[in-house]
């Protein structure tokens, strides 16, 4: 979703800047619910006010909900299917490389120094390898480049 996200809010329809994209998705992250609503959400408010992230998200969530309604009719007829399961291995891989393209991309805007990436490399080892609480990890990097930033102007 997150790809599909930038092409659509900042390459075709240039709604947001990446740099506001990547504030949103940081928020989102703290925030409870799927982060493309909350993004989409973000953004209808930013365009249009309380009315434009009532309908962002009524307009982000209402396809999902529907195609899966009409899913779920017919769900074990279709897993049973091996061509079926075959796609959906592909699918898997296809979206696992769409996800490695995003994260490049936005790191590549938003690592700009040392510190930033000491920070990066630090909260993505602590993710991986402890139970910390991805929402606390993002929450406390922020509060320490603040605090950074704050103590010297040191350039994150």
């Amino acid at each position: 979703m997150l790809p599909m996200l930038k092409y659509e809010l900042v390459e075709k329809n240039g709604w947001v800047t990446e740099e506001e994209l990547l504030d949103y998705y940081a928020v989102g992250q703290c925030t409870p619910g799927i982060i493309a609503v909350n993004v989409s959400t973000f953004v209808g408010y930013k365009k249009r006010g309380i009315i434009g992230a009532i309908f962002s998200t009524l307009g982000m969530v209402s396809p999902s909900l529907i195609i899966v309604s009409i899913l779920a009719l017919f769900l074990e007829q279709f897993m049973s299917n091996k061509i079926v399961a075959h796609a959906v291995g592909g699918i898997k891989i296809v979206v696992c490389a769409l996800m490695l393209n995003t994260v490049v991309t936005m790191a590549k805007k938003s690592v700009v120094g040392g510190l930033c990436c000491g920070i990066a490399v630090l909260s993505f080892l602590l993710a991986v390898f402890t139970p910390i609480p991805t929402v606390f990890l993002v929450i406390i990097a922020g509060i320490f480049g603040i605090i950074l930033y704050r103590m010297g102007g040191v350039k994150l």
